[in-house]
């Protein structure tokens, strides 16, 4: 059974940083495509940065590009998110996923950022 786990969100002041990690297990973790993903309240779900299989090629929203980096340890099975200057567009429930070569995904259950001063 496949199991992400988030971790790493908190309360961050305007311009602060923080590093997101998604531990995963119960599959073979460097066969899997894996995603940041984001809902802030009374919103949809965006995707905020992808990676591939390899960890050799990874995209952004443009809200976030030059300010978060997607990277992958997979000899750990984990995923995480660094993040720098973030703003009140940042506050939101943070989820990984995870993408099969069948198209087949699994979600974590989120770690949550809140940005106030």
């Amino acid at each position: 059974q496949v199991q992400l786990v988030e971790s790493g969100g908190r309360v961050v002041q305007p311009g602060g940083s923080l590093r997101l990690s998604c531990a995963a297990s119960g599959l073979t973790f460097s066969t899997y495509a894996m995603n940041w993903h984001r809902q802030a309240p009374g919103q949809g779900r965006e995707v905020v940065a992808a990676m591939t299989r390899a960890g050799d090629s990874s995209i952004y929203a443009d809200s976030v590009k030059g300010r978060f980096t997607i990277t992958r340890d997979n000899a750990e099975n984990t995923l995480y998110l660094p993040m720098n200057n973030l703003n009140t567009e940042g506050a939101a429930m943070y989820f990984c996923q995870a993408v099969g070569s069948g198209q087949e995904n699994s979600w974590g259950q989120g770690t949550q950022i809140t940005v106030s001063s």
